[in-house]
């Protein structure tokens, strides 16, 4: 069972000439050997190799991480139904968008805002649960890319909103993206930076390796545009992509006609510790931030 709109393995073959169906099948076999691992789709691995850049050691240790922390990690990844009310009342909230079209680079762009200004509204691990579905369904959509841009706009984001973010939650959310999600992160812009922003940031820097840090862009349209396209962005923004209202909606009916995927998959991708060779991990053994990340390539 795959999600709606699932990309085209034999189309991700003819672009990508990186990718060996070889090196498929040593990962094949490689998890063959992982009795505690589920079985993983070939669109997966994909991804996995794609965001390590087809080496062959950082991805599989990426899917350990995927899998382990997509486990021990009931805040981010249970519970994932788009009908429940606890996630769809953050659809009002804050958005998350891929957008329709890609940087000259062909980078993938997902933009998101805080919609509703009052801070009482939002949860945090609701919203995180949902930018991680969002994501998740477009990165399946899309295939291997050549990386993924972020844009914010945080100019509703006040510091009501910071004390509603857990501190562990940061922790763990950047854990993920450093270590585990199958994507090549390349840029994020933050526009409308707010004090409260400031503080965000001061936050989520001891959990956040070098090289995403340099990422991270505070910028206006005017030095935006040098990296993506303005047209692209939401109207609202000052690009020609579509009203915030009408994109998120789109986004709404794709969560819900995969809403059986995700309960699904809630239960598949998952390790089974009681076969781990070796002691079972639990939540404490996860989270470092020794190390560099990863699945990055400076351009």
């Amino acid at each position: 069972m795959f999600p709606t709109n699932t990309y085209s393995l034999k189309e991700a073959f003819k672009k990508n000439p990186d990718l060996k169906e070889s090196d498929l099948q040593i990962i094949r076999e490689w998890l063959d050997k992982q009795p505690h691992l589920p079985k993983v789709e070939d669109i997966y691995l994909v991804l996995f190799l794609n965001s390590n850049y087809y080496k062959l050691e950082p991805t599989k240790i990426t899917i350990e991480n995927f899998y382990t922390v997509r486990t021990h990690v009931p805040e981010f990844f249970s519970n994932r139904d788009p009908f429940l009310k606890e996630i769809r009342t953050q659809f009002n909230v804050i958005s998350h968008i891929p957008l329709k079209k890609m940087t000259n680079e062909g980078y993938q762009i997902i933009f998101g805002n805080v919609i509703d200004p009052d801070p009482s509204h939002y949860v945090f691990y609701e919203g995180v649960k949902y930018f991680f579905m969002v994501a998740e369904l477009a990165n399946i959509k899309e295939g291997p890319t050549k990386g993924l841009v972020y844009i914010g706009d945080v100019q509703n984001l006040s510091l009501g909103h910071i004390s509603r973010i857990n501190l562990m939650g940061i922790k763990k959310f950047l854990y993920f993206i450093q270590e585990a999600a199958p994507i090549r992160l390349k840029q994020i812009h933050i526009l409308n930076s707010t004090p409260a922003m400031e503080l965000l940031m001061n936050m989520c820097k001891p959990f956040m390796k070098k090289e995403l840090y340099e990422m991270i862009h505070f910028s206006t349209l005017q030095s935006l545009e040098k990296f993506i396209p303005i047209d692209t962005l939401p109207n609202e923004i000052g690009g020609k992509g579509g009203n915030v209202k009408d994109l998120v909606n789109e986004q709404i009916k794709l969560l819900d006609e995969n809403r059986e995927w995700f309960l699904k998959e809630e239960i598949t991708m998952r390790t089974n510790e009681s076969l781990r060779v070796g002691k079972p991990k639990s939540s404490n053994d996860l989270f470092g931030v020794e190390g560099s990340f990863k699945k990055i390539e400076i351009d």
